[in-house]
């Protein structure tokens, strides 16, 4: 075996962790992916590393502190209408792929929260609290104290506890936002759109979805509301998994499903699924009615 095939396996070792951090920071984008393939070239252009796990979890976390601090600069480019006629507690485990794991426990409702918290306090917060890396490590990443560390993630972690919505569902009252951000969005109302949807609102994509045009991410409210403005003119309201949402379909079967997650009567989550299963929607007509939905035909080419 030659050193190259060793530190490639030491690298391998430790991917799970450092793809969960990079997602926990950047969200399940193709920029965490990034990000972990850059700390592998940096790794192999680098000797002398006494301890491996900390030097790639500092390169991933500076590398994911610089992709949020451009966020906040960079605008985020509407997709084409795909809607027309036409078309935790610290982890008491350090093995990385039991962090990874619990990591992947944390859901939508999280990343919308984080989504709102400053790149240094999401950074605290996602190292400490979710994979508990020490405040001195977290410190220097930040150019900080170790107490003004620990007082980043606490602020965070306030934040996030207050992010959660703190109310019984209503899912009348949800399905009835759902309806009506529909019809805003077919009608072009940008400010109406706007006023649905919580000032920190995201909407992301699943990989199918992003290989049909659509973004990893679109964040914040106005993004969001051009995005939908103006479309919407061949999807129909939904119940998915029971819950409110929206489905674009084709023939009766569908094609693409948005979820709606809810924060004070505000939506905070879009999230958009390409070719949904069918038995897990519940196709409904702007009046609320059940539409029937067609199941899926076999290619009959499938099998030549």
């Amino acid at each position: 075996m030659t050193d190259d095939d060793g530190l490639a396996e030491a690298f391998e070792r430790q991917q799970p962790r450092l793809r969960a951090i990079a997602q926990r920071m950047l969200g399940p984008s193709g920029e965490a992916d990034d990000v972990v393939q850059e700390a592998w070239l940096r790794l192999h252009r680098t000797d002398g590393i006494d301890d491996l796990g900390r030097w790639l979890t500092t390169v991933v976390s500076r590398l994911c502190l610089d992709v949020l601090r451009r966020r906040a600069t960079r605008r985020e480019d509407p997709i084409e209408d795909i809607f027309t006629d036409a078309a935790p507690a610290s982890p008491a485990s350090a093995d990385p792929a039991i962090q990874a794991e619990m990591a992947d426990a944390v859901g939508g409702a999280l990343l919308v929260v984080l989504d709102s918290l400053q790149p240094a306090e999401r950074l605290a917060f996602v190292l400490h609290d979710l994979f508990g890396v020490p405040f001195d490590q977290v410190a220097s990443l930040v150019d900080r104290s170790p107490d003004a560390a620990r007082q980043l993630a606490s602020r965070a972690r306030r934040r996030v506890r207050g992010g959660s919505p703190t109310r019984p569902v209503d899912p009348a009252r949800h399905a009835q936002i759902v309806a009506a951000f529909l019809a805003a969005s077919r009608n072009g109302d940008l400010e109406g759109l706007i006023t649905m949807l919580d000032p920190q609102a995201v909407l992301r994509s699943d990989e199918s979805a992003v290989r049909m045009g659509a973004p990893d991410s679109v964040l914040g409210a106005d993004a969001v509301a051009q995005m939908f403005s103006g479309s919407a003119r061949s999807a129909r309201p939904a119940l998915l998994d029971g819950v409110p949402g929206v489905v674009w379909a084709q023939g009766g079967v569908p094609r693409m499903a948005f979820h709606f997650t809810f924060v004070d009567d505000r939506v905070a989550l879009v999230e958009m699924e390409a070719a949904p299963d069918p038995s897990r929607v519940e196709m409904l007509t702007m009046s609320g009615a059940p539409l029937p939905v067609r199941p899926v035909r076999p290619d009959p080419s499938a099998d030549a």
